[in-house]
């Protein structure tokens, strides 16, 4: 009976250790912060937008991990610290612009699918007849081979269709919204023959009417033919954007699509 009492003993220290010494189930790693690179002149007639997309941003930091630097002027970040950022949100700084290193240096990120990219409103303010500078014909192509050619000064509101609603970008947005107080740009060609065209504005819709038209006229699309994912909005020029719902879902959307590709 002592001979197998301390046979029972012993046993029961040996799994004692052998259970206490095991690895223990490792804790899943908490998920890397995404890095996003806000590009935001500042002192325009846009600073409310940004300032408002600043704010909303901040808010959504913790839901979407990301991490947001600001920079008004891309020649002040040296050459390649763009690869270190996931996304790129373009609010306005006008690409024309940029410098030299700059554009070689976004044009091989989008090339080469280093990271994503959300444009709006100046994004697309391309042409030969901006304070002298030149046309920047990558940009123009990656824009969907536009050129621009006027605009709606007076702020207008207009309704926006969706037209590929099972885009990701579109999940749960309306098909049909109002976007008030905006600049309406027209084009020389149209995006629709060089991008996958996700919305358009109803022209017949602008309060106050205007006549300055494009007849087909789409303001949100995607360039498949980069490997960067993108998007474009072409409104983005007054903070009121802020109280839609359907834009700030169509942003988050836009957020967590172009950073999926990315994970």
């Amino acid at each position: 009976m002592n001979r197998l009492f301390i046979v029972v003993i012993c046993l029961t220290g040996w799994l004692l250790t052998a259970c206490s010494s095991s690895p223990k189930p490792s804790e899943a790693p908490e998920p890397e912060v995404r890095q996003v690179l806000v590009l935001a002149e500042e002192g325009t007639p846009h600073q409310g937008f940004c300032d408002a997309t600043r704010a909303w941003l901040d808010g959504l930091k913790d839901t979407l991990n990301i991490q947001t630097t600001w920079v008004a002027d891309l020649k002040e970040m040296p050459a390649g610290e763009i690869d270190k950022y996931q996304l790129v949100v373009h609010l306005n700084y006008p690409p024309y612009a940029w410098s030299e290193a700059s554009q070689q240096d976004f044009m091989r990120y989008i090339d080469e699918g280093r990271g994503s990219y959300i444009g709006f409103h100046h994004a697309s303010l391309l042409g030969d007849i901006f304070d002298g500078y030149s046309m920047w014909q990558w940009f123009s192509d990656f824009m969907g081979s536009i050129r621009w050619e006027n605009y709606i000064e007076t702020l207008t509101d207009g309704t926006v269709h969706v037209e590929d609603a099972q885009h990701p970008i579109m999940k749960g947005v309306p098909s049909s919204f109002v976007v008030p107080k905006d600049e309406w740009y027209t084009y020389t060609t149209n995006p629709r023959d060089h991008a996958h065209v996700l919305a358009t504005v109803d022209e017949d819709s602008y309060v106050p009417q205007s006549d300055i038209r494009m007849g087909d006229h789409p303001v949100i699309w995607v360039n498949e033919n980069k490997k960067a994912r993108n998007v474009y909005f072409q409104f983005g020029h007054d903070q009121e954007l802020y109280q839609l719902d359907a834009f700030k879902q169509m942003f988050r959307n836009a957020i967590e699509w172009c950073l999926k590709d990315n994970e």
